[in-house]
């Protein structure tokens, strides 16, 4: 019994699952505050059940369309342009980290100009990076690839660097070439921090799409965002983007480790590992 109370306290599934409904006790709260307070609560916070509710409402809201496909056509255009981005700035940013510790030069000219791209807020690059292409779509997919190249250099860079010494003088020995010590030790070993990367670039890229989408009107879930703010359409089109593009971003990171699972070497020695002590 004392066992199973101890597994049910380290089980993942159930921190997890008290946090949902510690989320989902908190909204409701406010969701009644608000309720009473005579304004209609449909229009600040509604409750959980009426946002679902909404996903499944086959009225129309904009253009002859419900809620869920007013979301699921932007959501096209968004997470296509955050997509790109996203692989445009993963492999700028294993390539620069790559740079990097090949020359000691490239990292401190790259180094402060990495450090500066992440302070300047995605609304005040959003319009520089627009005045420099001249086009929306373009500037977008800019937008999600610099947010995602630097968490990727980053890491990738860091793991890079945890090699140890040992390892080094082991190549060293077998006279091993440059490009050997770095396909067959350094890159090997810097994918858990290359991941690390992805798991913090995927969703910053899907909400820097989203937030570049509220300043232009030609698609996209941020400019549905605005407009059901300002009423154009149903206040639960918001709601419904608020929730989509919560899920969104946490399958994003998720796939990301599901991935890494499948192709990091060390994953798959702990898989291995873990299978020989189950039997």
């Amino acid at each position: 019994m004392k066992k199973v109370i101890n597994n049910i306290r380290n089980s993942k599934a159930l921190v997890k699952l008290v946090w949902v409904l510690g989320i989902v006790v908190i909204w409701e709260i406010f969701a009644f505050v608000v309720a009473a307070t005579k304004r209609t609560p449909e229009n600040i916070l509604p409750h959980i059940w009426q946002i679902i509710a909404s996903f499944f409402d086959p009225k129309p809201v904009a253009n002859g369309m419900s809620c869920t496909q007013v979301v699921l056509v932007n959501a096209g255009q968004t997470l296509s342009r955050a997509g790109q981005g996203f692989l445009i700035g993963t492999l700028i940013g294993f390539i620069l980290a790559i740079l990097m510790k090949l020359s000691r030069i490239v990292e401190k000219i790259a180094a402060p100009y990495l450090m500066l791209i992440q302070l300047i807020p995605i609304l005040g690059m959003a319009p520089i990076i627009l005045a420099m292409t001249h086009d929306i779509g373009s500037s977008r997919i800019i937008i999600a690839a610099i947010l995602t190249f630097y968490p990727v250099a980053t890491n990738t860079l860091a793991g890079l660097n945890s090699v140890e010494k040992a390892k080094y003088e082991l190549m060293y020995s077998y006279a091993a070439k440059k490009s050997t010590i770095y396909f067959k030790m350094l890159i090997p070993s810097c994918i858990p921090y290359f991941f690390t990367g992805l798991k913090i670039a995927a969703p910053m890229a899907i909400t820097a799409s989203i937030l570049v989408d509220t300043l232009q009107g030609d698609g996209g879930l941020g400019c549905m965002l605005s407009q059901s703010l300002k009423h154009a359409m149903s206040i639960y089109v918001f709601w419904d983007i608020v929730v989509f593009s919560a899920v969104i971003g946490v399958l994003s990171c998720s796939l990301m480790g599901w991935i890494e699972k499948l192709v990091s070497p060390l994953k798959r020695i702990e898989r291995k590992t873990k299978k020989k002590g189950a039997a």
